[in-house]
Order: C-alpha cells, then structure tokens, then sequence
C-alpha cells in the first residue's frame, strides 16, 4: 500500500525539480542572447575582438546554435582569420542548410582564400535557395572571372543587372567580360555605362581608354586618359600617361606640351622627366637633332640622383650615344645595367656604345643579355 504522503513528496520533489530546469534554461536562454546582443553592439563598433568573446560564450551555453556559429563565423571573417571563419560557417551551414545567409559569408570566405570554383559552387547553391540576390549573382560573376572563366560571369551579370539596372560594378565586370570575348562594341556599352553611373569610377574609365585605344577611337581613349587625370590630380602619372599616349599616338608635340606642364607643377617628380625625355629622344630619331639636347636636359638632373631607375639611366645614356659621346654613354649604360629591375634595352645601348669604343667583349655580352632579356618580355 502506497502511502499518500509519500506520494506527495515525490510529486512535490518533482515538480521543485522541474521547475529548477525550466528556470535553469530560462536563465541560460536570457544569457544566450545577451551574449549574442552584447557581440552585435561590438560588431556594429567593429570591435571584432570583443565581438568573438561574446559569440563563444554563447556558444559555450549553445554548442548547436547555427546562429551563433555565423555571427563568429562572420566576426572572424572580418578580422582576416579565414580559416577560423571558415570552420564556424561550414558549421553553421551543416546545421541549417536551408539558410542562404551562411551559405553566402561562406562563398566569401572561400573566394578571399582563392578558392575562387569553390566559392562559385556556394553562391550558386545561394541563388537556389534565393534568385533575387543581385549581389550573390555579382559575386559569382566575380568568382568566375578570377577562375579564368569569364564567358560564365556573363549570364549572372545579366541576371545582376535585371534586378538593378544602377549596379555600376556589375556593368564594369559586365564589360570586362565581354572584351575578353571579343565582344568589344558591347563592351564599350557596358563600361560606358558604368562611368556614366559612376564618373569617379576609375578602373572603368582604364578600362574603357585601353579600349578605345584598341578600338582606334583615339579622342575619346585621351578623354577617359584626361578624366583620370582630373580625378586624381595629386598622381602625376596620370597625366605622364596622356602625354605618353599622344607620343604613341604620332603625336609628339602634343605630348612634350602636355609633359612640360606637369613637370611646372611637380617639377621634383623624376618620373615626369624621364617620360619627357623619351619622347625628345624619340623626335630625335625621327630626325630632329635638335631635340637631343632637349632629352639631356630633361634626363641629366634625374640621372644624377642615387635612387634614378635603370630606364633613367638608359634612356640618359641614350642620349649621350646621340650626342656623340660613347664613353660617358658606356659609363652611365654600366650603372643602368646595374640597377634593379633592369632596363632590357639598357644592354642593347651598352652593346652600341662598346661597339663605338671598339670593346667588343662587352658589346658581345651587351647584346646576349639584350637577346635574352627582350626575348622573356
């Protein structure tokens, strides 16, 4: 016979026991998402640090919480430690593979490590779940493109662009692609509309100079030239760019007008003059003599200094061949030859001045390294 009193204190005992494990999960609920707002607040302060002690706390109390592996996953992610980031997000994503958010920060992870197949396969395995992720679809584009398969990245920027029309970069990777296709008139109107979203936007104007320059529409690939220039007017060699593009383009006085004026308004940047005085030394061999005294007063001061470049100095003794002075040719060819990374056509000057001073061991020699050097380029 069960006595009712007994019975009692076991129903009693159990229900002080139950309500001990309710309140025990209530408490570790209530500190579970502290834990999770505290490392919010930390990451909205980008304080990562921080943010990665409040996430392993809860983790401690939520070993299998696929929110709480994100967010770390995320937070170490953002401080560059992609192969802490990458364990918690492939955890998050083994825990809840129906969730786009960790599949997505995972496709990151990998494309920032350089697994640029693997990162492609989760962005597409993203827009399964969701397609109207214009972002993702510019990411699998962008992963597409550093894989070396650019014809793929064409149809999501596509679908990128269907979504949003004012998605700059994607009309840049857009053109991008379609260049390396052959597409070039479409190219054209893919980063033309990319710099008219954006007219700062300078990889695009780049992009778009070296194609008009390919294309042979010559005004508007100076204009893009020009526009960069304009953006960037503490960068001198944007404009040293211009003014070398108007010499390659036949047209030197163009260029030395656009190069003197640079050099008025950085006349310390050696870069200018040795552009400057390439493109004397180049009239010059088109028959203006005149110019070589022009191409050593540009380059002697550059030259003279210990940090000149081996082109400087190439082209300096260059233009001492012309003037007819071989042996301080020979002397400052030497000095070029010396310098690293070296001229190529630094040997190729060398070899004619020793061939003028009658040393043929070093013009030998001159020349092989001229041959082998060119030859690698």
């Amino acid at each position: 016979m069960i006595h009712r009193p007994v019975v009692l204190t076991v129903a009693l005992a159990a229900a002080v026991a139950a309500t001990a494990l309710v309140w025990v999960e209530v408490r570790h609920e209530r500190e579970f998402r502290r834990l999770i707002a505290v490392g919010d607040a930390a990451m909205a302060q980008d304080k990562t640090f921080g943010a990665i002690e409040s996430f392993s706390g809860a983790l401690a109390l939520k070993p299998e919480s696929m929110l709480a592996h994100l967010k770390r996953g995320d937070a170490y992610r953002r401080r560059g430690e992609l192969t802490a980031a990458l364990r918690d997000l492939r955890d998050a994503v083994a825990l809840d593979d129906t969730a786009p958010q960790p599949i997505e920060l995972l496709g990151d992870v990998n494309h920032a490590m350089g697994r640029y197949e693997r990162a492609a396969e989760l962005y597409q395995r993203y827009l399964l779940l969701d397609d109207r992720g214009g972002r993702v679809f510019y990411k699998l584009a962008l992963a597409h493109v550093r894989s070396g398969r650019a014809a793929e990245a064409i149809e999501p920027l596509r679908r990128a662009l269907a979504l949003d029309d004012r998605f700059g970069e994607a009309h840049y990777l857009l053109g991008v692609s379609l260049r390396s296709q052959g597409r070039r008139a479409n190219a054209v109107r893919a980063l033309s509309r990319a710099v008219s979203l954006n007219p700062a936007f300078i990889a695009a104007r780049e992009e778009l100079a070296d194609l008009y320059r390919e294309l042979g529409r010559t005004r508007e690939s100076i204009e893009e030239l020009e526009a960069i220039a304009a953006l960037e007017p503490g960068r001198p060699e944007r404009l040293v760019t211009v003014g070398l593009t108007y010499a390659r383009l036949g047209r030197p006085e163009s260029a030395i007008l656009t190069l003197a004026r640079v050099a008025e308004r950085y006349p310390e940047t050696p870069v200018v003059y040795t552009a400057l005085g390439r493109v004397w030394l180049d009239t010059a061999s088109a028959g203006d003599l005149t110019a070589v005294d022009k191409a050593l007063e540009a380059l002697a001061p550059i030259a003279a200094r210990p940090d000149a470049s081996s082109e400087t100095l190439a082209l300096f003794g260059r233009a001492l061949l012309f003037s007819g002075n071989s042996r301080e040719a020979a002397r400052i060819l030497q000095q070029a030859v010396a310098r690293t990374p070296v001229d190529a056509t630094a040997y190729r000057y060398l070899a004619e001045a020793a061939t003028n001073l009658g040393d043929m061991t070093t013009a030998r020699s001159a020349r092989a390294r001229h041959a082998l050097l060119a030859g690698s380029l």
